[in-house]
């Protein structure tokens, strides 16, 4: 149980490390900061792999927990999934390229406009 809670707090530290970093350079997202920062206190021996190595082995076996509901609401819906498919996909396939069109011209119209004045053709000039 103490193992269990320094592995609790050590990647709790890492993940608030991880958040301030992304807060105070951006580019990436704050979980693969925080995983850097967790694998480097790991590398340095600053956190012990020897006391979080049985919480950690634990948590990779009990994983599988979190993905088998997904696993049996496709075998529940088969019959949907199998008359509706092509349906299906072709949605997923819609949806996602009217997303990412929105998400880039709103990017260049808002964001990118405002961290320079020139046009967007001329910008290798």
């Amino acid at each position: 149980m103490k193992n269990a809670i320094y592995t609790v707090i050590a990647i709790a530290i890492c993940v608030l490390l991880g958040k301030l970093i992304a807060h105070a350079i951006g580019t990436l997202p704050s979980s693969l900061y925080g995983l850097v920062c967790f694998t480097l206190l790991l590398n340095f021996n600053v956190i012990s792999p020897q006391k979080i190595n049985d919480t950690i082995e634990w948590a990779i076996s009990n994983m599988g927990v979190c993905f088998v509901p997904s696993g049996v609401g496709i075998i529940n819906h088969f019959e949907l999934i199998k008359n509706h498919g092509l349906a299906i996909v072709f949605v997923i396939f819609v949806s996602t390229f009217i997303l990412l069109t929105f998400v880039g011209v709103f990017f260049q119209k808002t964001l990118f406009n405002k961290t320079s004045d020139k046009p967007l053709d001329n910008l290798s000039d």
